[in-house]
Order: C-alpha cells, then structure tokens, then sequence
C-alpha cells in the first residue's frame, strides 16, 4: 500500500510566488511554451490563459498556434529568448524539433501530451502530468491496471524513472523524490474537454514563478488550485475551461488570504 499525504490549501499557499515591490516581467518567471497543434489549438489558448491567470511575468510561445494565442492573449511573446521553465505537448501528438530541442534546455520541463514520453531526453528536472490512459501507454500496462492501483503507479513512475508525476483524476496523485501528495478538490463537472491543458498552463505558471521548489509540491498546489477554481467557476453546475482559468486570481487570492 503507497502512502500518501493530502496536500492542504494553507500547504498550497506557500508555494504561490507572490511578486514583491521590486520585481518585474522577468525577475517574476518566464514561461515557454509548446503547445497545441493543427488539429487541436484549443489546447495551446487554454494552457497559455491558465497560466496567465495563475500569475507569470511573461509568457513566450513557439507553438503552432500562434495566431489564435495572440487573439486571446494579446501581450504573450512568440519570440524566442531566455526561460525559466518549458511547458510541453498540450494538444499534440508526437513532439517536434522545437520541442525536443527545448526539453534539452537546463530548465525545469512540465511535460504533457505528446511530449510525455521525452523524459529521459530532459536536461533539467521534469514533471509529466498524464491521465491513467497515457501512464498506462508509458509504462507498457493496461489502463485498466493503473486505475486499479493509481496511487502505486505514480509511486512506482516516480521512482523508477527519476522523475515528478502528477497522475490526473477525480483524485489526483503526485509524486516526485520522497514526497507522495493527493489532491481531491474538483467537482465532477471538471470532467470535460481542456481541463488538461488548463492543468498544465496551471502548473507551468507555478513552474517558472518558483523553480526552486519541490516539483511535487508544485504539482500538488497546480491541482488544488484547478479544483477551487472549478468549483468556483461551476457554483455547483456545469463550467467551462476558460470559466476555471477566470476563476484562478480570485481562488489564489482567497489561498493567500487564509
């Protein structure tokens, strides 16, 4: 039996970055960003207004979708230049050149989608966020098998490939070096198309602001953060994903209140 610990909102709280009077666009956490594809952009808006609502100096995006991104978010960057940490694979299906190229950066990589499985290839520390249908591929098991026992297939992911796993569900499992957390706030209306990317956008924002902390405490707080602020968005009915990134300054405000 894997032990592990529920990650509370005070816990959560104190991995939030908050900017001081001095810092600026830079000194607050740059974000790369390489996400989405031709056959799902969507996922590369999400990720990007996720993690502009978590709280990140900037932005730079050298996805495909860029067009759509700056739509949404106009003050986004899509030039190239120097990151904090990579978010990776929203919304593809296999990774490209650009990708594997920045997952080779000495930077922390959150690693989702189609990029998933470059984590041996990674220069820096690494957090992949899969559901139970994309560890199952990963480790070569059935889905049906890590449904069974998701709290002994993060564990197990973790250690026997050196890397953090946020292992996405109702209940939501991260583990990482000698740290085993779970999160259980989200409503069952966060079952729907996007909550992924936005999870990511989430983390990443977390990521860059804060590249010193434990990434399993960082995926724990990405998480927490998604479910309150879907049940914030949801007020006990239906939401949709860019009602959960709206929710976010509000939910992480009221963390930071106590």
């Amino acid at each position: 039996m894997t032990s592990f610990t529920a990650w509370t909102p005070d816990a959560a709280a104190a991995r939030i970055a908050v900017p001081g009077e001095h810092d600026d666009k830079y000194s607050r956490g740059v974000l790369g960003v390489i996400t989405g594809s031709a056959m799902y952009p969507g996922a590369a808006v999400l990720g990007v207004e996720a993690a502009a609502h978590t709280g990140v100096g900037l932005s730079r995006y050298l996805g495909e979708a860029r067009e759509l991104v700056l739509q949404r978010r106009p003050e986004v960057v899509t030039a190239d230049g120097r990151v904090q940490a990579w978010l990776l694979g929203s919304g593809m299906e296999a990774p490209d050149e650009r990708v594997r190229a920045a997952v080779r950066q000495e930077v922390p990589v959150v690693l989702d989608g189609g990029a998933i499985g470059l984590h041996a290839s990674a220069a820096g520390p690494v957090v992949i966020t899969p559901h139970h249908g994309e560890l199952a591929t990963l480790l070569g098991v059935s889905r049906a098998e890590v449904s069974a026992d998701p709290a002994g297939f993060a564990r197990r992911t973790a250690d026997e490939l050196g890397i953090t796993v946020l292992l996405k569900g109702h209940t939501t499992y991260a583990a990482g070096p000698g740290v085993s957390l779970t999160v259980t706030h989200a409503p069952t209306w966060l079952a729907t198309a996007g909550a992924g990317d936005a999870l990511a956008g989430i983390l990443g924002a977390l990521v860059a602001t804060n590249p010193s902390a434990p990434l399993a405490e960082l995926a724990a707080t990405a998480a927490l953060l998604h479910g309150l602020a879907a049940e914030r968005a949801s007020g006990g009915g239906p939401l949709t994903i860019l009602g959960l990134c709206a929710a976010l300054p509000a939910t992480i405000a009221g963390l930071l209140a106590g």
